[in-house]
């Protein structure tokens, strides 16, 4: 092996960081471990990017728009092409996650079973894009 790779950490563009920010960390739990230093907006104080983490999991966040550009609304071209991605996260309690994110508000469908044998989880964040909490079936005897 030429050289060691050690984790992954998608960086997602998001419209609304402060929104954003509170659905990772207050629904799904991770925890604001670095950010960028905060600026004022005409939407507020914020800052622009965001490092989240949770267990062995890493997220970065960044707004879609530099300082005084983003726009009234999302921009919804931008938005439906976020439905090209989606994170997978390894999740042993498929159907405890989903009982948790009910009791969180989220509506999400139950989980199913896909034909390649992975219980999975799906759901959207607030920028549209793909989350799916997934784990290997149980087998039927």
């Amino acid at each position: 092996m030429p050289f060691e790779i050690r984790g992954l950490a998608p960086l997602l563009q998001v419209y609304d960081m402060p929104r954003a920010v509170q659905f990772y960390c207050e629904v799904l739990g991770f925890e604001l471990v670095s950010n960028s230093p905060l600026v004022k907006s005409p939407e507020g104080e914020c800052f622009h990017w965001a490092m989240l983490r949770r267990d062995e999991v890493t997220v970065m966040l960044n707004t879609a728009y530099d300082e005084g550009q983003r726009p009234a609304s999302p921009d919804r071209p931008r938005v439906a092409a976020h439905r090209d991605t989606c994170l997978y996260f390894g999740c042993p309690d498929v159907d405890a996650a989903h009982a948790y994110l009910r009791d969180k508000g989220v509506d999400v469908k139950p989980p199913k079973v896909a034909p390649y044998g992975m219980k999975q989880l799906y759901l959207r964040d607030p920028d549209g894009y793909g989350l799916c909490f997934q784990w290997a079936a149980k087998q039927e005897t």
